[in-house]
């Protein structure tokens, strides 16, 4: 070990003998080594190192230049340096800055000393801080400020970025529009030499040439496309901008100089009147819109589009009386609509002209349209129940004596029974001056529904006894109707869909006599027919976010029974007209009526009805009772284009056509091979129409609308 230490000092002590030997000579060397070459003034150095210590040289360059030097413990490194001319001192230490550079240090001053550290530390330490003027030939580090004049200063930072090496710094202060850079001397300078020239070309003027015939947005939408075709402006040239303003028809051309003087030519060669000198004439073929209500609110934009202008444009001609239909809204506009090619013919001034033409494109759209779908459920439970007793005592006179009689709600009295019993033994017979008819009155016909039992006695000699009639009835009534219209309508529009039947109600009459002084008069009746059905109206409105509100009007009527003393029947109506807001597809219930009737009675004979148990022997009882719910349910889906449309059509459709294929399992009954008529089968391979076939290359395309599940879909709510 002691023999391998030895000779590695060996080695160290002969590199910095060989070091100290070159550096010594060099030191001798003069300025005359070279011939031809002009003498430097006072001594000169000519270093040469070969895998010499930094620390060696730092040394050197201390006692040549007289600077006094800390250095970092992490500077550490084998120089090779060399120089076939003299330099002077001041050289020497450029010299040596570079070497530090080269190796990934720096020499920061400190007041009387130099600093060396590494580069990744130069940040943090101070410099040569905002120098007068920064060397392109120095190697220290040096921090400046540059203040943009032209152009913006964080848009220059990702493009010098790659221009710093990783040790150095640049940042943007935006509010001050300045660029901070701390790096190397040489490096600040050519940094500070391209940001000059690039501060220099945002410096442009931006010109407005006003225009006089023709409209601002239509010619720079055209050099526009002229510029992009050429394959935009020239790689010599900044790239030129050419911008509208509308407000005062005017051109704004900004670039460099050449570029924009050829793009002003064009735009004032451009800026011609126009053919024919009469104002610009369109026919505008309309799409969805109604040509003829359209075109009175183009009228109203028209003028309001002139008087913003100050009238009519100079230069312009009259323009001709506007057909009937038409209205002239200045001299120079003309609008009237052509109905049989639902089209609109306008004649105005290019301005004019651009904003009738912007109000068109917004108005003439597909609107969307809205599948409303109601539903009425009435639910009807009636109970009734009747129970009665009745008496008829002696039977010495006609009818006899001592009858109890209730007549009850569901049956008839004893007395009407005996009556019809003793008029169904003879028959009542009536004469005229030319016809004579003979009625007889069945007992079947007065005998009530129900259970009825007959008990009692009778004395056809003494024409004595006593009868009782027992009646008993209950009866139960349901009905459970469901009415379920729709209609399709388009936004904004109201629309009506009835099912109806026309019933005649008698509201008046007249009767008279024949008689031979005073002639034959007719008689007469006035009727009048009254709806009665399903009636519903709706006007849906399309809100932002799929929700829909709808004003409705919803009436479900039906023929009632006659009520007493009324000329002729009733006619039950239940109607509902709101406005609410729902959902796309949502299922909302409109309001409806719940009702419950419960009705007792009871006639009795006074005492004998009061007795415990024996008195319903003298009673006659009924009550019912009558049960209502109705409610009425709606569902709006909306149908933004064909495709949901069809979707939905084809879908009811094939329902009612399954509906005629199951009916009696699609045969007629007692005709053998005989098949029940159907509307023909929707052939899937039918070619879409062309606004729902696939879309061309680069046209927007439009999701189909997803249908909602039918009403009847609904899972149930919880069970109560």
């Amino acid at each position: 070990m002691s023999g391998c230490s030895t000779h590695f000092e060996h080695g160290v002590l002969r590199k910095a003998a060989v070091g100290a030997v070159l550096f010594m000579v060099s030191l001798a060397t003069m300025s005359a080594s070279s011939p031809g070459v002009k003498p430097q003034q006072g001594p000169t150095i000519t270093p040469n190192y070969k895998d010499a210590e930094l620390g060696q040289i730092i040394q050197a360059v201390s006692e040549v230049t007289g600077k006094n030097f800390i250095i970092d413990p992490r500077v550490n490194a084998k120089v090779t340096m060399l120089s076939a001319s003299p330099m002077s001192p001041a050289a020497f230490y450029e010299a040596f800055l570079a070497v530090l550079q080269v190796y990934g240090y720096v020499a920061v001053p400190a007041g009387k000393v130099i600093k060396i550290i590494p580069n990744t530390d130069a940040r943090q330490v101070p410099s040569i801080d905002l120098p007068n003027s920064v060397s392109s030939n120095s190697d220290e580090i040096v921090t400046q400020i540059i203040t943009m004049k032209n152009i913006s200063a964080s848009q220059l930072v990702p493009l010098l970025r790659p221009l710093i090496p990783q040790q150095g710094h640049l940042a943007a202060y935006p509010n001050g529009n300045m660029l901070i850079i701390s790096d190397r001397a040489s490096n600040v300078s050519r940094i500070m030499k391209i940001i000059e020239r690039m501060d220099e070309s945002g410096d442009e003027p931006v010109e407005a040439i006003q225009l006089h015939n023709a409209s601002a947005t239509e010619l720079v939408r055209t050099v526009t496309q002229m510029y992009q075709a050429a394959g935009g402006a020239e790689a010599s040239g900044a790239p030129i901008k050419i911008v509208a303003d509308e407000r005062t028809n005017s051109v704004l051309i900004g670039g460099e100089k050449s570029l924009r003087l050829r793009a002003k030519a064009l735009v004032l060669d451009l800026d011609t009147p126009r053919l024919g000198g009469g104002g610009d004439t369109q026919v505008r073929y309309l799409l969805y819109a109604d040509a003829e209500k359209l075109a009175d609110k183009l009228k109203g934009q028209a003028s309001a589009a002139s008087k913003g202008q100050g009238g009519p444009q100079a230069g312009a001609a009259p323009a001709a009386a506007a057909p009937s239909g038409g209205s002239n809204v200045d001299a120079s506009v003309t609008i009237w609509a052509d109905v049989s090619t639902n089209s609109l013919i306008m004649t105005a001034p290019p301005k004019i002209m651009k904003s009738l033409m912007a109000v068109i494109d917004k108005l003439d759209i597909r609107r969307a349209q809205v599948e409303i779908e109601a539903m009425i459920v009435e639910v009807q439970v009636n109970k009734s129940g009747n129970f009665s007793v009745q008496w008829l005592l002696d039977g010495g006179s006609s009818y006899g004596y001592g009858v109890t009689n209730f007549p009850g709600t569901s049956g008839s009295s004893i007395t009407s029974l005996a009556t019809a019993a003793l008029l169904g033994t003879s028959s009542a017979t009536t004469t005229t001056s030319t016809t004579s008819t003979t009625s007889t009155s069945a007992l079947s016909s007065a005998i009530p529904t129900g259970s009825t039992f007959v008990a009692g006695t009778y004395n056809s000699t003494t024409g004595k006894g006593f009868g009782a009639v027992i009646q008993a009835l209950q009866s139960d009534s349901t009905s459970n109707i469901i009415s379920m219209p729709r209609v399709i309508t388009m936004n904004n529009e109201e629309s009506e869909v009835k099912v109806t039947q026309e019933i005649p109600l008698i509201t008046g009459q007249y009767t008279s006599s024949t008689s031979s002084t005073s002639g034959t008069t007719s008689p007469f009746t006035t009727i009048q027919r009254e709806e009665v059905g399903t009636i519903l109206k709706v006007t849906p409105h399309i809100s932002e976010g799929n929700v829909i509100q709808l004003k409705i009007e919803q009436e479900d009527s039906s023929p009632g029974a006659k009520l007493t003393d009324s000329a002729d029947i009733s006619t039950n109506k239940r109607s509902i007209k709101t406005t609410i807001l729902i959902e796309d597809g949502g299922i909302i219930v409109l309001g409806g009526l719940m009702q419950d009737t419960v009705t007792e009675s009871e006639d009795r004979v006074p005492g004998l009805g009061s007795i415990p148990f024996l008195g319903n022997l003298f009673k006659s009882r009924s009550g019912s009772r009558q049960k209502t719910n109705l409610l009425v349910f709606l569902r709006p889906t909306i149908l933004r284009d064909q495709r949901a449309t069809e979707a939905i059509s084809a879908s009811k459709y094939n329902e009612i056509r399954d509906e005629e294929k199951s009916l009696n399992g699609g045969k007629i009954t007692l005709l053998p091979g005989e098949k029940q008529p159907s509307i023909p089968e929707i052939q899937p391979g039918n070619a879409p129409p062309p606004s729902i076939r696939a879309p061309t290359e680069g046209a927007p395309t439009i999701a189909p609308t997803p249908q909602p599940a039918p009403m009847g879909a609904i899972a149930p709510g919880p069970q109560q």
